[in-house]
């Protein structure tokens, strides 16, 4: 690890100053950060330690009815918090399904969001990859790419994004509260994650010393909470990525979908919101049917990067799994193995 200047930041204008350095990071738990560092991956020549900050751990209900989550609440505590899971159930879900429990009550929200890809050849120093050193070209290319992207990649790279929270947030129409020298501003997160292009080392909207301090979660997504579920295929059941995700959520009358969201993960380098899917399901009756012919719709523009064509047939049943589990209702309980192809509806974990 090479060596760095170590800054611990007391307000959010302190933090976003010390941080628009050239070659500076924001440092959190650092469950991903500094496993970048131990490896080489990533070496920043100052740390800009945000844990101190005043007000950024609160979970706040707003006098819409939707939520302020602050960007240093852990992982768990937003996914047990009995009012945010009732609101917002495949969120819940989501981050029950990721990491190992120690990871989950050390991980941060506006870090799970700014979490790197986990594509072999972007951790191996000795490979050649685009993201991490522009320019250098990408050895996933002709390589193992059984885990890599089969939606928006390019000839510079074809890399995922890890993340199970975000897949459900984007469905949900979530919004980045971002500070920044001119003050602050909100993103979608649809647009927050940028796809690779001729410059995949760009990863997001942030520029330099700009700072997430909160995730916004809308009153009218928790419309859907009575049909709205997550389901995540992997290797194993537990502590894996994603091969595939999804997230569903309906508003159904008498059968009928009024509106229908989805969003996929473990397919490109941002959470994909699967738009043409949503077109289809708008207005129509629900069947298996239906299902097939959103899951189609949010695969046409799919293509293999590599050896891993397989992903787009799994990508397709699973959205068909998922949206009718989503039509069968959420669980008034959660699952005592979230997400999970092979969870019972009967063992649950907590209300």
């Amino acid at each position: 690890m090479n060596r760095f200047d170590y800054v611990r930041a007391q307000t959010v204008a302190e933090a976003v100053s010390a941080a628009s350095e050239p070659g500076a990071a924001y440092l959190a738990a650092g469950t991903n950060l500094l496993d970048l560092m131990k490896g080489g991956v990533t070496r920043p020549n100052r740390l800009v330690d945000v844990t101190h900050l005043p007000d950024l751990d609160r979970i706040e209900r707003l006098p819409d009815g939707g939520f302020r989550v602050g960007a240093l609440v852990r992982n768990s505590d937003l996914a047990y918090d009995p009012t945010f899971a009732k609101a917002y159930p495949s969120v819940a879900e989501a981050l029950l399904s990721g990491a190992s429990a120690q990871l989950r009550n050390a991980a941060t929200v506006a870090g799970n969001l700014m979490q790197r890809t986990r594509c072999p050849y972007f951790y191996d120093p000795a490979s050649a990859c685009n993201k991490r050193e522009p320019g250098a070209g990408c050895e996933a290319r002709g390589g193992e790419t059984r885990l890599h992207a089969i939606l928006g990649w390019s000839e510079h790279c074809i890399a995922t994004h890890p993340s199970d929270f975000c897949v459900s947030l984007v469905a949900l129409d979530a919004e980045v509260e971002i500070a920044g020298h001119e003050g602050t501003r909100k993103v979608s997160l649809d647009a927050f994650h940028r796809l690779p292009g001729d410059a995949p080392q760009h990863e997001s909207v942030l520029t330099p010393g700009e700072l997430i301090v909160a995730l916004h979660l809308p009153a009218a997504s928790a419309a859907f909470a009575d049909h709205s579920r997550y389901m995540k295929i992997r290797d194993r059941t537990s502590y894996a990525f994603a091969v595939v995700s999804a997230a569903a959520s309906l508003r159904l009358d008498h059968g009928r979908i009024v509106e229908g969201r989805l969003a996929l993960g473990g397919v490109a380098l941002k959470p994909w919101r699967a738009r043409e899917a949503e077109v289809v399901l708008a207005g129509a009756e629900i069947s298996e049917t239906l299902f097939r012919q959103a899951a189609d719709a949010a695969l046409v523009a799919a293509k293999p990067s590599g050896d891993n064509a397989f992903k787009i047939e799994l990508a397709r049943r699973l959205i068909v799994r998922t949206l009718a589990r989503a039509a069968a209702g959420t669980p008034a309980r959660m699952p005592a193995l979230p997400a999970s192809a092979f969870a019972s509806e009967k063992d649950t974990l907590h209300a």
